[in-house]
């Protein structure tokens, strides 16, 4: 039965080819993701932990907790815990650390690095063992800075020139006295580290006289270990806490790796959805291979063989195709990583230099996610065939599915269809984060219901189609009932291109409709023109508004102000605006009082009005940072959203209680509206510094929506994989279709349709099955993204269902053209012999050595 088994592999091996195909795409997705993410992971690793080769133990202040009417601050690390550290028994020397956003432009004004991975810091004292300098000189003064090399070769920046960079705002322009180079992460990820000395930062940060960790290194012969027994016993354990190098290098590798696993995550996902998709087309191959094969297998039980032989021998089929395929999918995996890896540095982002890291378990995951996927979708056609009795078979009388096997059929496809609408209903009416699981739960069941349903749906759909396929003729006739002669056939070639374009067209209903309800918030919400806020989300410099007041054409502005209170025991965050300003900056609907900013009235929204029990005239006490308290009177409650919302009162109410003054955004309004010329006139006022973001409402909109169109990119970019699967599953199966019916195609050449008829057959019978795939996948994308949207709607007020038409069409035109490419290979060559064979008769062209015309 082995030698059966791998005899009929390479009999077959062309029409293996596409399974093979299919198995080897879903495992070089899944191994190519595990090499990509553990290359990164580990490249990542290693360089965050040379960033620690110079720090033995890490001293850093304690968290003050917020109690009754006090807010907790951060303990300060003082001068004075500087020098005690450095003469704790067995400390080297102690260094004092400051830190801070800090942007830097190129020589063509452009942000250079990440954003977020745009840091500044102190260089300590003239010679900084963290920071060996490859030219110059350390920095000195408010007006000298070092920069690290590979910010300077990325920026041609050298020693001497002028280098524009921003800390909260305005533009500052030192001189780069000294390049240096780092270990640092963030700079090996490709972001920018610049380095003043400790006066100037801690001026620049706000931090004077202070700093946000100490480093110590431990002297010869002293482990970490001993030496943080040293520091815990001679500092203040109510202040400051204290962590080894070793312990901060695994903290950051969790916290690399954590951040890598959603990742990876995401891309396993995606895997999977090809090899479900490919799961179909490799029962559907071993199925009809089977039924090929059934004569051949009954006389194999005829002569002896058990029904576990048989279904054996299909098996191992299936292991030598899924082994093939595993080995050349996790060729093909590592390839991918290694691309993927050179793919993030032509888009711009830096990678940390390391090997390609293939583990035992990429290799193993490959192996087992081939072999096991192949076996288990032949295992049903294998046992399947062993049941048929020899005589049975012999005569063909299995041929068709017997009316208990199809009622059955139909009354478990209703069953999980049923659960599934069921449950996904009941998830709309959930919170947004509780309905998740049981959405995703019901849309599975779904998709398996409607699967096992296809066969079912397939015949009045496509008699749907007979009008059209009239004009075709007797070709569009013979599509017609070849496509529902075998309807688990056709639904098996159709429920591959389905559940891809079910994720599509899903995924493209929320993006509109979230774009919709984000552009609407922008509108309703924001009279402003602009709004002005950091790159990155940091904060502003209250000089920035007092900057842009002055641009010509101004006429309204006011900051967003926030600020940490306590309110009947809860730690409330307060917003500062201009009193007078605000209303005409906004347009927020008022449930109940009126908008009035000013002196001690505020404005609440509707969630915290409810959650304080306030209405309009309602007052309370606010404790602020500074420990004075204010009574506060309700003038309005107002319908929050996601750009506006929190309890706003006026800056010149709360400034003065606040420590460091410092804004979110800055809104505003000009006499001319928004324009380009407005918008210039803005950005030079801030001195073009791109690390400040002047935004109107479109771009506000945008902005806020550029994660979603970005990710739905993403998602189409790994979607097609399974597309992809589909396509391979659709000409394979069209391929054993022509080939199972050659005496059929025969026979109707033999009563006169010609080869361009069996082709024009073939197509129209693709094209049928491929549009009812595509119609079946966009209906119930359109079905799931009405539900997402639903549970989204209970958090965004202005949710709004959006069908995109224009991109459905399109969906449905790529479905029709799969069917197309895919009959193209099918109808080429209609079996191997579409001629019925004739007896050659005395004196006929045959004996003559003449072929006969056709």
């Amino acid at each position: 039965m082995f030698r059966t088994a791998l005899r009929n592999v390479l009999a077959h091996k062309a029409r293996l080819l596409m399974t093979v195909l299919a198995v080897m795409l879903g495992v070089a997705f899944v191994s190519g993701t595990l090499v990509f993410t553990n290359t990164i992971s580990e490249a990542y690793q290693k360089s965050s932990a040379k960033g620690f080769d110079q720090v033995d133990v890490a001293v850093t202040s304690k968290w003050e907790e917020d109690k009754g009417n006090t807010i907790g601050k951060r303990h300060e690390l003082t001068q004075s815990l500087l020098e005690k550290s450095a003469e704790v028994p067995g400390a080297s020397n102690a260094i004092g650390v400051v830190s801070g956003f800090t942007a830097i432009a190129d020589k063509d004004g452009k942000l250079v690095g990440g954003g977020f991975q745009s840091q500044g810091g102190n260089y300590y004292g003239a010679k900084d063992p963290r920071y060996p300098l490859a030219e110059g000189a350390a920095p000195h003064g408010a007006n000298q800075v070092a920069i690290d090399s590979e910010t300077a070769k990325r920026a041609g920046y050298k020693v001497g020139d002028t280098v524009r960079l921003s800390v909260d705002g305005p533009v500052l322009k030192p001189v780069v006295t000294g390049i240096f180079t780092t270990d640092d992460g963030n700079v090996a990820a490709g972001g920018s580290l610049a380095l003043f000395d400790t006066a100037t930062a801690q001026k620049l940060f706000g931090k004077p006289g202070t700093y946000d960790e100490i480093d110590v290194k431990a002297a010869s012969g002293t482990s970490q270990t001993a030496l943080k027994a040293a520091l815990d016993k001679a500092l203040p354990a109510d202040l400051v806490e204290t962590e080894t190098g070793r312990e901060l290098a695994d903290q950051q590798a969790e916290m690399i790796s954590a951040s890598m696993s959603g990742l990876k995550q995401g891309l396993l996902v995606f895997a999977g959805i090809a090899l479900f998709v490919g799961t179909f087309i490799i029962a559907n191959t071993f199925t009809m291979l089977v039924a090929q094969r059934t004569k051949e297998l009954a006389l194999l039980r005829a002569v002896g063989a058990s029904r576990r032989q048989v279904t054996r021998s299909v098996l191992i089929e299936a292991f030598v195709v899924g082994l093939v395929a595993a080995v050349t999918g996790l060729v093909a995996g590592i390839g991918i990583g290694a691309g993927l890896k050179s793919l993030m540095g032509t888009l711009g982002a830096t990678v940390p230099d390391g090997p390609l890291i293939v583990t035992p378990g990429t290799v193993g995951a490959a192996l087992a996610v081939g072999v096991l996927i192949t076996m288990l979708a032949a295992w049903l056609p294998g046992r399947r065939a062993a049941k048929i009795p020899p005589v049975a078979a012999m005569s063909s009388v299995h041929a068709k599915a017997t009316t208990k096997s199809l009622v059955l059929r139909n009354t478990l496809g209703a069953l999980f269809s049923g659960a599934g609408v069921a449950v996904i209903l009941a998830a709309t009416t959930m919170d947004g984060s509780d309905g998740q699981a049981p959405m995703g739960l019901g849309a599975v069941l779904l998709i398996i219901g409607v699967f096992i349903l296809t066969p079912l749906l397939s015949r009045p759909l496509i008699a749907a189609a007979a009008p059209l396929m009239r004009v075709f003729g007797i070709s569009g006739k013979l599509a017609r009932q070849n496509s529902v002669r075998n309807p688990r056939r056709t639904a098996a070639t159709a429920s591959a291109l389905m559940i891809g374009l079910t994720l599509i067209t899903g995924m493209t209903v929320m993006a509109g409709s979230l774009q919709k309800s984000i552009d609407k918030m922008a509108t309703a919400a924001v009279r402003a023109d602009y709004v002005v806020s950091m790159a990155n989300g940091n904060e502003l410099s209250p000089d920035v508004e007092k900057k842009l007041a002055k641009v010509d054409g101004v006429t309204e502005v006011s900051p967003l102000r926030n600020a940490a209170s306590r309110i009947d025991g809860e730690t409330e965050y307060l917003t500062g605006v201009n009193g007078s300003a605000i209303g005409k900056l906004t347009d927020l609907k008022v449930d109940n009082g009126t908008f009035k900013v000013g002196g001690t009235q505020v404005v609440v929204d509707e969630d915290r009005a409810k959650s304080f029990g306030w209405k309009a005239g309602s007052t309370f006490t606010v404790h602020y940072e500074d420990g004075k308290a204010q009574r506060l009177t309700v003038a309005g409650v107002y319908e929050g959203n996601e750009l506006i919302s929190g309890i706003m009162l006026d800056t010149a109410t709360l400034s003065p209680h606040l420590t460091d003054v410092s804004d979110m955004q800055v809104m505003l309004k000009t006499s001319g509206g928004a324009s380009d010329a407005t918008k210039d006139r803005l950005e030079k006022a801030l001195g073009s510094n791109p690390a400040i973001k002047v935004q109107d409402k479109k771009d506000l909109s945008d902005s806020i929506a550029q994660m979603f169109t970005l990710m739905l990119n993403m998602l189409y970019g790994l979607l097609a994989m399974a597309v992809l699967v589909a396509v391979l599953g659709v000409i394979n199966t069209l391929a054993m279709s022509v080939f199972e019916r050659s005496q059929e195609i025969g026979m109707l050449r033999a009563i006169g349709l010609d080869r361009g008829g069996i082709k024009r057959m073939v197509r129209l019978e693709s094209l049928v099955i491929s549009l009812f795939g595509g119609v079946l996948g966009i209906g119930l994308g359109v079905f799931f993204g009405w539900a997402a949207g639903e549970l989204l709607g209970a958090k965004m007020a202005t949710y709004e269902l959006v069908l995109p038409w224009a991109r459905m069409a399109v969906f449905l035109l790529l479905a029709a053209t799969v069917g197309i490419l895919a009959s193209v290979l099918s109808a080429r060559r209609p079996g191997p012999d579409a001629r019925p064979r004739r007896t050659p008769r005395a004196g006929s062209p045959w004996r003559r050595g003449r072929r006969p015309r056709a």
